[in-house]
Order: C-alpha cells, then structure tokens, then sequence
C-alpha cells in the first residue's frame, strides 16, 4: 500500500547529477574533507565532485581526489551507487539530487591540502569516524571501501 504521507515536492529545475567519491586508505586511515560550498557547508564527506561533460567516472574520481586534497591514489574497485538526496530544512523540498559512484583506492602520494571546495582535508583512523556525525551511508561506503582494501 502507498504511503500516504506527503512526499516532499521537487524544486524547479532539479535534476539527478552525475558524482563521485572517493575512499582513500593510507595506512588504515580514511581521508575525508570539511565541505566549504552548500550542500554540506562545514560537514565531513568523502572526497569527490560532479563528473565533467565527457570525463570518464574513474578519471572523475581521481580528478576530485586530486582537486579537493592534494592527493593521488589507486583505485581498487568499484563500492556501490548511491542517491543523496538533499531537502530543505523543513523537509518539503528536494533541492538537489546526486548519484554518487564511489570507489575504494590506495593512497600513493601527497600530504592532504584542502582545495577546490573542501575548507579542510586530513586522514581518520576508522575509530575517530563515529565521533564527526557522518550521514550513515557515508560511513558504510568507508567501511565496505576499507575492506575492499584489506582484501586487495
């Protein structure tokens, strides 16, 4: 049976945008970036951006990688497809749509420098995650990529 609560309603001109993000591991750490620009201004994430017109989603990813933390990596594999949906405060407005495609990689050099849109960039120990109010799919793509990383 439908839900009968009301759904939130679309805001105009609102369209599913292309994403990705990244799962770096440097020695059982995970590197994540402050957000700087809406939609998560001053929030933890993962690294990673829009795809550009043309860019392939795997030089995607390692572009954004690049831009927001000064760092490079090898991609290990694909972790999941994920829609972030982003709604006003009240609930009653989808504002942004993202279908983020993220994938686990290995840290191979550079010390994280914030850029591009992030305010900060550092490495975590997995232990220190619980404690930044991560979204929860955030934090299950960080473990699922962790291990994809173990097991590599």
């Amino acid at each position: 049976m439908p839900n009968k609560q009301s759904s939130p309603e679309l805001a105009e001109g609102v369209r599913p945008q292309a994403a990705v993000g990244v799962v770096c591991v440097r020695d059982g750490q995970v590197l994540l970036v402050r957000r700087g620009t809406p939609p998560m201004t001053g929030e933890w994430s993962l690294p990673g951006g829009r795809i550009e017109p043309g860019e392939p989603v795997k030089l995607a990813a390692l572009r954004e990688l690049a831009e927001e933390t000064s760092v490079t990596a090898e991609l290990v594999g694909l972790i999941d497809v994920v829609d972030a949906i982003v709604k006003n405060r009240e609930g009653t407005l989808i504002t942004r749509h993202f279908v983020l495609t993220d994938f686990a990689a290995v840290w191979t050099g550079g010390e994280p420098v914030a850029g591009d849109d992030a305010d900060e960039a550092r490495f975590f120990a997995m232990d220190e995650l619980d404690a930044l109010g991560l979204w929860s799919e955030t934090l299950r793509i960080i473990q699922d990529g962790a291990r994809m990383v173990d097991q590599r």
